[in-house]
């Protein structure tokens, strides 16, 4: 038996028999529906579903399925993907100079914790070149000035398309990424070192110290051209005490980034993610 596994992701206006309707299509077609999830957000007036099933025995080939459920989501007005758990997506790792976010992610891929290749570094620094050719990945130094960054960006956005990428992560990347390179790649996460909104830009540690908080905290985040303000997936935090230090609060932030990042990173590639407008959904 193959375990190959279907997942839609749909969002739509929120109306009856929305559930019966998409369980409906799968069971019709053969489908084993193996995990189903819902939310209905009542404000924004939506609904939304994760849907997983599996592919054995199911009646349409995979390049059918997409055509075949877009005739019941066109007059839903919903908006759908279809991902295949079979499809193995290629990521690239941005980085500067800090290397535990990076080093964890890489240690987790070659751990087989994540169902996906990381075939590309790109970092601003070249100091990491000798931790990317550890894990057999290629590694570019691209630098990055006020003055170079749209020649640069393109350099950048060569690379993903040469690669075949899917998914750009900043793991410590102390870069902004433009509006024109969103707009051609917006598949990205971030890490950043605060729980946002608290604490945005830069040196949010040494804010939080300033501050006196009790609690610092980390927050994933896909990326959009507003600093900082893109929607939230994943965030945690840990307390903190008027004996820490602002470099005790850096090491226990780093430990916490790790944790965040990670997590996002297997809910994106799991398929659990939802996002509408700037909010998310995170199915279980």
């Amino acid at each position: 038996m193959t375990n190959a596994t279907a997942t839609l992701l749909i969002s739509c206006p929120d109306q009856r028999g929305l559930v019966a309707k998409f369980a409906n299509f799968i069971y019709s077609n053969g489908g084993n529906i193996i995990h189903a999830d819902q939310h209905t957000d009542f404000e924004a007036g939506l609904f939304l579903t994760r849907i997983e099933w599996q592919l054995e025995g199911f009646n349409l080939p995979g390049e059918l399925i997409g055509p075949a459920f877009n005739a019941i989501a066109k007059p839903l007005q919903a908006n759908w993907q279809l991902h295949f758990s079979d499809t193995v997506p290629r990521i690239a790792i941005w980085v500067s100079q800090q290397d535990h976010c990076l080093l964890d992610l890489l240690w987790r891929q070659q751990a087989k914790e994540f169902p996906a290749e990381i075939p590309l570094i790109i970092s601003n620094h070249p100091n990491l070149q000798a931790v990317s050719e550890q894990f057999g990945a290629d590694f570019y130094h691209i630098s990055i000035t006020k003055e170079n960054k749209p020649e640069q960006e393109a350099k950048q956005l060569e690379l993903l398309h040469q690669y075949k990428i899917d998914l750009v992560i900043l793991a410590k990347y102390m870069q902004v990424l433009s509006a024109e390179f969103l707009a051609q790649f917006p598949h990205a996460i971030n890490i950043h070192h605060s729980f946002l909104p608290a604490f945005a830009g830069a040196k949010p540690y040494q804010k939080a110290y300033e501050r006196g908080v009790k609690i610092i905290g980390a927050t994933a985040h896909y990326i959009t051209p507003e600093l900082d303000a893109g929607p939230i997936i994943e965030q945690d935090v840990v307390r903190v005490s008027h004996r820490d230090s602002v470099t005790d609060l850096i090491r226990k932030g780093k430990d916490l980034e790790r944790i965040v990042l990670a997590r996002a990173v297997r809910y994106h590639l799991h398929h659990q993610v939802l996002v509408y407008g700037n909010r998310t959904v995170v199915f279980a």
